[in-house]
């Protein structure tokens, strides 16, 4: 069952949002932390491979602001990828996806925000730390971008 079918059935708990509860609904947010994680590795990995195609096909003039390209060849995959698919390629590859907080796909402006709220965070050592630590003691598993734009990942749940 998909996540859109489930918000069609009569037990959804919408009271205080769209997403699901993660007390009755728990399977929606188990092991989101950890698939976070593995899908930011792999996206990581796709960021590198794209930079250094970058700096091949700009004749190694790029490698003099390898951080720099590299930093807005990130921020232009994960806005893009979230924006068409609400999740980049590592997050599709370990079935998890955005939601918004009325449960709904990310559009192209939340994509935009909510990169932008990854990419402060990761850039702030004190904030990423914190951001983890959210994520690992919240029942949703909700980084610090994710409270501030009431976004959450949640496990794609399978029709078959």
């Amino acid at each position: 069952m998909s996540y859109d079918d489930f918000s069609q059935r009569s037990d959804f708990n919408q009271r205080t949002s769209g997403l699901p509860d993660p007390e009755f609904h728990a399977e929606f947010y188990q092991d989101v932390t950890a698939k976070r994680f593995f899908a930011w590795v792999i996206d990581t990995i796709v960021i590198g491979i794209l930079t250094a195609l970058v700096i091949v096909f700009t004749a190694f003039l790029a490698a003099f602001i390898a951080p720099l390209v590299f930093m807005v060849i990130g921020f232009v995959y994960r806005t893009v990828t979230i924006a068409k698919n609400s999740a980049t390629p590592g997050m599709w590859l370990m079935a998890i996806e955005l939601r918004t907080h009325r449960g709904e796909r990310l559009d192209t402006s939340m994509a935009l925000l909510h990169t932008l709220a990854f990419t402060v965070s990761f850039s702030v050592v004190i904030l990423q730390i914190l951001s983890v630590g959210l994520m690992a003691l919240s029942p949703q598993g909700k980084g610090l971008g994710d409270h501030l734009l009431g976004t959450a990942m949640i496990n794609r749940i399978s029709r078959y």
